[in-house]
């Protein structure tokens, strides 16, 4: 006669949720999602390719192109008022450019940084360089669409889609390395400056 309990164990096992098959499943799907998101976030240019030139307007109305920096190191970075680790390393940058803004170099005529904005608010924008000590000249909004967030022409030229991202640029604009951490630049142009008297 039937009963309520399980007669026999593999029927039992299969009528079971099983654990060890769900934390199989739920390991390889986040597996998959984590490389699907590195996948999508990486920037559409790399290492060793020619940096994409841009006209961009200043905070302080100023037009200027990428490529008037011709012969600088140039340390792009993508930023906004609103992100919270750009917030946290804007101390990090602003010393970096104090230590070498005014510096030379065995293979480059100088150092600068170039801060795109990625923002929806100008005013926000605007106090934040000033906040936060972003001393150098060089702050970038697209000039046709300002303020469009993620959806910037220069975002989309290097393929930008989280903050903060950076592109360490030679003097022939040609990408040294992207994402770098700021310990690594610094370490990078060191090993470049020319020492006083040279």
């Amino acid at each position: 006669m039937p009963t309520t309990e399980c007669a026999v164990d593999y029927l039992c096992a299969m009528k079971k949720p099983n654990l060890i098959t769900f934390l199989i499943i739920f390991v390889i799907a986040a597996g998959l999602f984590t490389v699907a998101k590195q996948f999508y976030m990486k920037p559409s240019v790399s290492d060793g390719e020619k940096a994409p030139d841009f006209v961009a307007v200043s905070h302080e109305n100023q037009g200027f192109k990428l490529s008037d920096l011709k012969g600088q190191y140039v340390l792009l970075d993508f930023w906004g008022s609103w992100c919270g680790p750009c917030i946290a390393e804007a101390p990090a940058l602003a010393s970096l450019y104090g230590k070498y803004g005014n510096a030379r170099f065995k293979d480059a005529e100088g150092f600068t940084i170039v801060s795109v904005a990625v923002e929806k608010e100008k005013e926000r924008w605007v106090s934040a360089i000033g906040r936060l000590g972003l001393n150098w000249p060089y702050h970038a909004i697209d000039p046709v669409s300002n303020f469009k967030f993620f959806d910037s022409p220069i975002a989309n030229q290097y393929g930008v889609k989280q903050l903060p991202s950076k592109f360490l640029l030679d003097g022939e604009r040609r990408i040294v390395a992207v994402d770098m951490p700021l310990e690594a630049i610094d370490k990078f142009l060191a090993e470049r400056v020319l020492a006083a008297g040279q």
